[in-house]
């Protein structure tokens, strides 16, 4: 048997990282499964709380003082559009991952882990400020979303189904 307080090591090579948990379907939801659905719906309503002011306020979106009225509209329109479509695959696969599938799970991170680098890079290139009320909050949703998903805990719950 093994000691309960007995440490994994910081480093644990991918194939062992790889290898299925276990076929279990009757698995209980764990906790960062929750955690990660529940910042995920922040998130999604966050982004509904921008498109909702981004319609009362384009000028908040879109630099319209150089466009003319007909570029100014198109402009309003492909962003709420392209926002309302971003927001709905995010319900999409907030959904799928509270069910358990892996891809959803894989693919909210590889989403966040971009969103991320994006930040750092207009922080470091472009010299973006990260301020409470524009960019901290959704910087901070995504680095909680990454861990929670990444924990042992959710791969296990994603993985669950697959047979050995």
């Amino acid at each position: 048997m093994s000691d309960p307080h007995e440490r994994r090591p910081a480093f644990e090579p991918a194939t062992r990282l790889l290898r299925p948990t276990g076929y279990d379907p009757t698995m209980p939801r764990p906790a960062a499964v929750m955690a990660a659905v529940l910042l995920l719906a922040l998130r999604i309503f966050s982004g509904t709380a921008v498109l909702v002011a981004a319609a009362f306020a384009p000028e908040a979106v879109v630099d319209i003082e150089a466009l003319t009225d007909d570029e100014r509209s198109a402009a309003v329109i492909a962003a709420i559009v392209t926002a309302v479509i971003v927001l709905a695959v995010d319900a999409v696969l907030l959904r799928l991952i509270w069910v358990g599938r892996n891809w959803a799970r894989v693919a909210i991170m590889i989403v966040t882990t971009l969103a991320i680098c994006a930040a750092f890079v207009g922080w470091w290139d472009q010299g973006q400020e990260l301020t409470l009320d524009v960019g901290l909050i959704p910087l901070g949703l995504d680095v909680l979303i990454l861990l929670a998903l990444s924990s042992r805990g959710a791969a296990a719950y994603a993985r669950r189904n697959e047979k050995p």
